[in-house]
Order: structure tokens, then sequence, then C-alpha cells
């Protein structure tokens, strides 16, 4: 539902500019004579056999390493076995441009387009609607609210079988060491986070998990949060980057996806390495110290997610791609 959820953002911001020219499909096998864009390389993969070679192929390739399991470097493979069949390759970081390069994707195939936010539904809240947010999640008074909203387990049940790409371990361990100074509560959302909720049990660490139906609901989420962490080992964006500081929430974050393309370290948010527990902590913590500088994390990341509005990126994805396709 994610990759439905950026199409979207992407299309609505190019209809309004340009009526009639696109629209969202599962079905591309129907499709002739048309630009199909694929939404990631997973799904190129499914139905590239069945599509009709009167259509212009392109594919989104947001994120993925050989080494990130079996299942991933099959797709890799094909993706790059098949680039012949392509007409543009889109990515949305600046770290995956680089890598799809050293891989032989060519540079005139190769476009890079950001991710994209609504800002005017992620938008930072007053203080008598946080407040009511954090009420409503049981957030108690004083404490301080870190945030995780993605998948990070497998399958699509409890999901008590980590996915370490996501790194639902290192979140664990960051927010119980932040928990030995600070009164932490976490707020997740997100399907199968088995994991995450059985590691914050075992040390004590008080949580709320909500599921919302509808992904436009998650704002809510982000209203109640002082802190959001990326502690993701490999990423396309993710969406939560740009949807934090929309909403004013100052956020730590690994160097993936576009992590360092929109985070100026120190300035709107922080970068550490992948992996770096001890990283995360200490930067959450000064963070979290520090009124004055969250004050100035959650100003200027709100005019970095501005200049990513989805009615901006979105006219970057038809000039740079579908206007020299047509």
């Amino acid at each position: 539902w994610t990759i439905h959820f950026i199409g979207k953002g992407y299309a609505d911001g190019i209809e309004a500019v340009h009526p009639g020219t696109i629209g969202l499909t599962h079905r591309p096998y129907k499709l002739f004579d048309r630009i199909v864009h694929f939404g990631s390389q997973f799904f190129w993969r499914l139905w590239a056999e069945s599509l009709s070679p009167s259509n212009r192929a392109v594919v989104t390739f947001f994120h993925g390493k050989h080494e990130d399991g079996p299942e991933m470097s099959q797709n890799i493979d094909y993706f790059l076995s098949n680039l012949g069949r392509l007409e543009r390759v889109v990515t949305a970081a600046s770290l995956v441009e680089r890598r799809l390069l050293q891989w032989g994707v060519p540079r005139e195939k190769l476009v890079r387009v950001p991710l994209g936010v609504d800002t005017s539904l992620f938008y930072p809240p007053g203080e008598e609607q946080r407040r009511a947010m954090r009420t409503r999640l049981g957030v108690p008074d004083g404490a301080v609210c870190v945030g995780s909203f993605q998948k990070d387990g497998g399958g699509w049940a409890e999901g008590m079988e980590p996915k370490l790409i996501k790194g639902p371990d290192l979140f664990v361990k960051a927010v119980a060491r932040l928990a030995r100074d600070f009164p932490v509560f976490v707020v997740l959302t997100g399907p199968a986070r088995g994991y995450v909720k059985h590691g914050l049990e075992k040390h004590g660490i008080p949580y709320r998990h909500v599921f919302y139906d509808d992904y436009h609901e998650i704002v809510a989420g982000y209203h109640a949060l002082d802190l959001y962490l990326v502690t993701s080992r490999e990423e396309g964006g993710p969406q939560a980057l740009l949807e934090s500081m929309a909403c004013g929430v100052p956020l730590v974050s690994a160097r993936v996806g576009m992590a360092e393309d929109v985070i100026s370290d120190g300035v709107n948010g922080a970068l550490v390495d992948v992996g770096d527990v001890d990283a995360i902590v200490g930067r959450g913590a000064a963070l979290l110290s520090d009124s004055a500088l969250a004050s100035s994390w959650r100003t200027a990341g709100r005019a970095v997610a501005e200049r990513h509005d989805w009615s901006k990126v979105a006219l970057q994805l038809y000039e740079k791609v579908y206007k020299e396709l047509l």
C-alpha cells in the first residue's frame, strides 16, 4: 500500500497541472501504447513478461543490494539483465543512484526524482492538538514519545520474525538505552510489529501500537511524537523522513535512502552510520536534552518538507521522465 500511496502522490501532482495524462492501475497487462511506470523492480519482474511490447516501460528502483537476501538478489539480477527493455530507471535517493551507476545502469536512462509529502495533510500540530493526541494514545504526562512507523516483521501476522533490513533490533536497543535516562513511551504503527513489541516488553518500556486502516490517519501518530528514529539498514526513502519533517518531529536517521539528501546533519536532524546504536542514542539524547535545538530542527525540517511537497516533486517526474517519452 505504500507503493500505491507514493504513486498516487505523483499522479495527483501531475494531474493537477496536466489533466488527463496519467492514471493508476493494478492491471498493466491490459495496457497498450502507453508509458507504463512500475512502482518497484518487484512489480516489474512480476508483470514484465505479460506487458505488451507496444508499451514503453519505466521502473522505479527504490532500494536493494545483493547481500539483502536471496529474493532481493534474484530481483536485482532480473532487473539488471532486462535493462534493455526499459526506457528509464527512476530512483529517489542519490545513494541508490550511485549504486545503480556502479552496477552498469546507463547514465542516460537513470533519473533521480525524490519522494514527496503532502504538506497540507502532514503539518505541525498546535499545542492543544498535540496534548489531545498524546492523551488519546495514552502517553503519560512528561513522557518522551518516540516513534517508529513501519512494517519490520516477516509476513502479515504478528511479525515475531524480524526483517533485519528495517533495523527493528537496532530500534529496540536504542530505545532501551534512551529509557535509562528519559521517561520513554513508544508509539508504533504498521503491521507485523511483534518483534519490536516483545523487545519493548522485555525491557519494561511502555508503548502503544496503532494500526491505521487509512494511511492518511498516520499523521495523528506523528502529532504525539518528540523524536522519530530511522534505524534501518537499507531504505528507499523512507516516507517517514519527510513526514516527520512536515509534522515538525525531530529525527535521528541512519544514512540510508534519502536521508543524506534531506538531512543537513545538526541543522534539521541527525545522521548516523548504519548500525551505530551508540550514535543513535547519543544524538537522540542530545536532542531530547536541548529544547532550543529541537525547536530549530522542527523549523528547518518543515522547510525541507515544503520543498518536497508532492505538487513539486511530481512535476519533476513529469519533466524528467514522462515528457521526454511522450
